[in-house]
């Protein structure tokens, strides 16, 4: 990855060399984020940005754990799959250990086990899978027919009226997300409203021609908005209704070569809800209408006040 040694020196810093109003900037220190440390070998340590919430964003350690993984892997073989399991939350004031496990280097395929540690326990665990380039078999759903994500609201747009109970003032943020669907928050109060969310988002700049990154950077984004198609289905949103949740486990499947940052339509919908759990899935598309990969993750949900 690009311009690593430095990137990674601000992101522990909290240096902010644009005020905090987005763009080039906020994505560098994305990218410095997902730069870990080597300690030793197949042992990384990544740390968390200076201003993050009470426990570290999955998408995070899912990046952070893909890179360490990688890491290892020769670059020709891209990721094609990863199975992930969130096992405790992480705590953002102390730096985050992964360890990698080469569990197989074979012809076609690599295999990798990561396990994010602190306080000397598992916060997380991650199995990916690396495959050489190869030709086959060809097909793929079509991509729903949605507006252009240039015609489309800002998140700042849409969150106006909501941004100081959602949180959302002075967080500038990596990814640009432009909602296609009615946001969640603003259908509260609607348990018919559809499950199906979709979003156009991208790397808000531009990133290093490393595919791994690219990969990395996918992963980081597709913890962000697949959980609320569970909410939508029972008319609730996060911090603005007694929500208890939290992410699971989350598995990706690369299809096909992209960009993080230039368009994706990420169409999520949630197909069931039981247990205190709701299942979200996920399929990413290009703006071309490449379908480049499918996420399914189940997560905690409970709602004390909207018994079953």
């Amino acid at each position: 990855m690009a311009r690593m040694t430095e990137l990674a020196r601000q992101a522990a810093s909290g240096l902010d060399t644009d005020g905090g109003h987005g763009g080039q900037s906020v994505l560098d220190r994305l990218v410095a984020l997902l730069d870990l440390e080597r300690i030793e070998e197949n042992i990384y340590r990544g740390v968390s940005p200076p201003h993050s919430p009470t426990r570290v964003f999955g998408g995070q350690v899912a990046g952070q754990s893909l890179v360490a993984a990688g890491r290892t892997v020769p670059p020709e073989r891209g990721v094609h799959s990863l199975h992930a399991y969130f096992i405790r939350p992480g705590d953002p004031k102390v730096p985050i250990v992964y360890e990698v496990d080469r569990i197989r280097d074979g012809r076609s395929f690599t295999t990798r086990r990561v396990v994010a540690i602190q306080h000397g326990k598992a916060i997380f665990s991650l199995s990916a899978s690396f495959q050489l380039t190869e030709q086959g078999a060809e097909h793929a759903e079509d991509m729903p027919d949605v507006p252009a994500p240039e015609t489309l609201p800002t998140l700042s747009e849409r969150t106006a009226e909501y941004a100081d109970r959602l949180g959302l003032r002075s967080q500038p943020r990596p990814i640009d997300i432009r909602y296609v669907t009615e946001p969640p928050w603003q259908t509260r109060g609607n348990p018919q409203r559809p499950s199906r969310n979709q979003v156009w988002m991208r790397a808000d700049g531009t990133l290093p021609d490393d595919r791994l990154l690219h990969v990395c950077v996918l992963t980081y984004a597709s913890d962000m908005t697949l959980l609320d198609s569970v909410l939508a289905s029972h008319g609730v949103y996060w911090d603005l209704d007694r929500v208890i949740g939290a992410s699971l486990d989350h598995a990706l499947w690369f299809h096909r070569p992209f960009r993080a940052d230039e368009w994706l339509l990420y169409d999520s919908a949630s197909p069931t809800a039981s247990g205190g759990r709701g299942l979200a899935t996920g399929r990413f598309f290009s703006r071309s209408g490449q379908h480049i990969a499918t996420v399914v993750q189940e997560g905690l949900i409970r709602l004390p006040d909207h018994p079953a």
